[in-house]
């Protein structure tokens, strides 16, 4: 008969690998996040679009320039979101078809997007009544952020 210890530490060890394996997820996602961003189908409009940034400067996100802009890559956008797994635009039913590690890709995607421009948080309020989140999952995204010491709006 094993003892509470060692019940205890068979626990302890097992929720370690699993937590080993989904950091092990993590990483891959890390090396290949955005790759198809370097076929010519995607990174053509993203030059167009870096040279309108270096003429008129970055659009804050959320805003109407900000819109524009993003519709101005059409069909650059259908692709990317067709082979990139951590945008809800991949799902027929947005984030309800996403995986835990599709939203934790996420949402470190939009904090190094909100690290390019000139704003100093994460506009997190945008992009959670864009795709109409449940309130649940918005207190996941900004406990996260506040554990973090993500600056948000």
């Amino acid at each position: 008969m094993p003892t509470a210890k060692e019940v205890t530490y068979a626990h302890v060890n097992r929720v370690s690998e699993l937590l080993g394996e989904a950091a092990i997820e993590l990483i891959k996602r890390g090396a290949r996040h955005d790759r198809s961003k370097f076929e010519p189908v995607e990174l053509d409009p993203l030059q167009r679009m870096q040279d309108l940034i270096d003429k008129e400067g970055q659009a804050p996100y959320g805003t109407d320039e900000y819109r524009r802009r993003t519709a101005l890559l059409g069909e650059m956008l259908a692709h990317h979101y067709a082979h990139n797994t951590h945008h809800p635009e991949h799902y027929r039913n947005s984030v309800a078809g996403m995986d835990l590690f599709d939203l934790i890709e996420m949402f470190f995607d939009w904090k190094a997007a909100s690290e390019r421009g000139e704003e100093s948080e994460m506009n997190l309020s945008y992009s959670i009544n864009k795709l109409e989140m449940p309130s649940m999952l918005e207190s996941i995204l900004r406990n996260t952020a506040d554990r973090l010491g993500y600056k948000t709006k």
